[in-house]
């Protein structure tokens, strides 16, 4: 083991959906400057271009795969560019999923069509991918590392969002299955869980409001894909070896916090300044 243990050097890590633009390609950027070889997947060639090839023009050691990761066809494309590359198979990050605006909705709407639609993208896509690599790492004996994004909506409740709660916690369930099957294998299989965080697709139906934030989340703001990013290092890499079936919770604290507290964590029930002035000195 390297005294560095974030050294990722000589190791391959797939990123599935790495091209957004957001978490994705703020973990492949992130990955890559700790030394891996990233195999980065998107089924957009339009998004590869625009978040992916500048990566590679800066000179880290990043793949660009254009491949449906919900596909046995896209996973084998992905696989096989794997064995195709220089350096030992290691890592996996199953990135791809979300949700469009379009899917939220109460749950007396939802149809088979819209439940079987978020299943694929964020529960399938994420086990048969994760599948395909734990085989291949078995099958040529070799240790690894396999991290998934669920949300805090898989943690909790999503309210007007159930089937993607609900994959999000099935997620969960897989991780913590695969990561006992696997264990005596030396593959270790964790997940994070993020909160609310500034991407490109958050952006299409959370709005900026600071005070907002601050109300709703224990450290007042919003995180970054970079601060996800990190927590995925962390689960890959050697500092973590003794980590497996664990979902992270990377939230600024938003969970923590009951809805009926204000920006200053006291009871919005509260109704005695003197009180609350002097429980939060």
């Amino acid at each position: 083991m390297s005294n560095d243990f974030l050294d990722l050097t000589g190791r391959i890590v797939i990123v599935s959906g790495a091209a957004g633009g957001g978490i994705g390609t703020s973990v492949t950027r992130m990955v890559a400057q700790a030394g891996a070889t990233v195999i980065a997947v998107s089924r957009s060639e339009e998004n590869l271009n625009e978040h992916i090839e500048p990566l590679v023009s800066e000179g880290l050691s990043v793949v660009p795969v254009a491949a449906d990761a919900s596909t046995d066809n896209g996973i084998a494309t992905v696989l096989d560019t794997a064995r195709r590359t220089d350096g030992t198979l290691y890592g996996l990050v199953n990135v791809a999923g979300g949700a469009a605006p379009a899917t939220w909705m109460p749950a007396t709407r939802v149809t088979r069509e819209d439940w079987r639609a978020l299943m694929t993208q964020n529960l399938e896509t994420m086990f048969f991918m994760s599948q395909a690599v734990a085989a291949e790492l078995k099958k040529n004996a070799l240790p690894g590392s396999i991290v998934s994004i669920s949300s805090i909506s898989g943690m909790n409740t999503a309210p007007f969002h159930i089937a993607y709660g609900t994959a999000k916690a099935a997620l969960v369930a897989a991780t913590r299955t695969m990561a006992v099957e696997l264990a005596t294998d030396n593959i270790r299989v964790n997940a994070i869980a993020p909160g609310v965080t500034a991407t490109p697709a958050s952006g299409t139906y959370v709005d900026a409001d600071p005070e907002r934030d601050r109300q709703a989340i224990a450290m007042g703001r919003r995180g970054t894909p970079e601060e996800q990013a990190g927590a995925i290092l962390f689960l890959l890499s050697d500092l973590s070896g003794y980590v497996t079936g664990q979902t992270v919770l990377v939230d600024g604290g938003l969970n923590l916090k009951w809805t009926h507290m204000g920006a200053d964590h006291t009871s919005l029930f509260l109704k005695d300044e003197t009180f609350r002035t002097a429980i939060t000195r």
